[in-house]
């Protein structure tokens, strides 16, 4: 009996021993998952990546024509009483989109926080065009009665957009979700053009001033034209192996220019960090 109760013990601490001995398993403790965690991933230092995008062009051709009218009939009694080049003959429209590109940036992190800036370009054929006109019948003081139509065409094409960013995002696991906003720059094709034309009728005017015909028009063209604003986004980044990153993002950009424009794309990406 002795000699069982001494073998029981013995296996008791050798048992003890080798438990102490071996790790502490999540299983160990509870379910298996538990007290495990996906590692951040390290995403400081430089990348350079590619990009497809597509996107909707929404522009503002109210007004764009104006001045050119307003150039014709500089002086003219038509102008100076109706005001014809202030006729709302165009309106606003949108247009869809799409271009490629690339990127290249730095980061910078602190544990989760993830801080960067990233130069951003997309080549691609933006924009789009509007055409409207707009007829009146009116009495001019010196007696002539015009019937005036109003014809205009303006249109505008982006093919290079670029922006200066500066994003901030946390890391979580390999996922990065982040937010952005900077300074845009485009290359732009503008082109306005202005038709006006009818005719002034006065019985009581000298022949051959009794009908008087009129029809001028002007082209204001504008080839890569450079155009400024600003814009912001949101994105998300996920680290596959060894440096390499899949993107997703959306981005808004606003340009100031002769036609008011803003363009909203989505983008899809795949990028290497260093």
């Amino acid at each position: 009996m002795r000699r069982l109760l001494l073998v029981a013990l013995m296996c008791g601490v050798v048992g003890g021993a080798h438990a102490a001995d071996m790790p502490d398993l999540p299983f160990l403790r509870g379910s298996f998952t538990e007290g495990l965690s996906t590692a951040t991933v390290n995403w400081q230092g430089g990348y350079i990546g590619g990009h497809a995008a597509y996107g909707t062009s929404n522009m503002n051709f109210t007004g764009s024509t104006r001045n050119v009218v307003a150039r014709l009939l500089d002086g003219t009694e038509m102008e100076a009483i109706q005001r014809i080049s202030e006729w709302p003959v165009l309106g606003k429209v949108s247009a869809h989109g799409e271009g490629f590109g690339g990127f290249i940036g730095y980061n910078a992190q602190w544990s989760d926080v993830v801080l960067g800036v990233e130069l951003n370009y997309t080549h691609g054929k933006f924009g789009g065009s509007q055409t409207g006109s707009m007829a009146r019948f009116f009495s001019l003081p010196s007696g002539y009665t015009v019937g005036a139509t109003y014809q205009a065409t303006a249109q505008m094409i982006l093919n290079d957009m670029g922006t200066l960013r500066v994003r901030g995002g946390y890391a979580y696991g390999s996922f990065l979700p982040y937010m952005f906003g900077g300074i845009a720059l485009g290359q732009a094709d503008i082109i306005r053009t202005a038709r006006v034309f009818g005719t002034q009728v006065n019985p009581a005017a000298a022949p051959p001033f009794q009908n008087v015909p009129f029809d001028v028009s002007a082209t204001d063209a504008q080839y890569s034209h450079l155009i400024y604003g600003y814009s912001f986004g949101l994105g998300t980044e996920v680290m596959l192996m060894a440096g390499l990153f899949l993107r997703a993002e959306w981005e808004y950009v606003r340009f100031a220019s002769s036609i008011d424009t803003s363009i909203n794309t989505v983008r899809a990406g795949l990028g290497y960090k260093f």
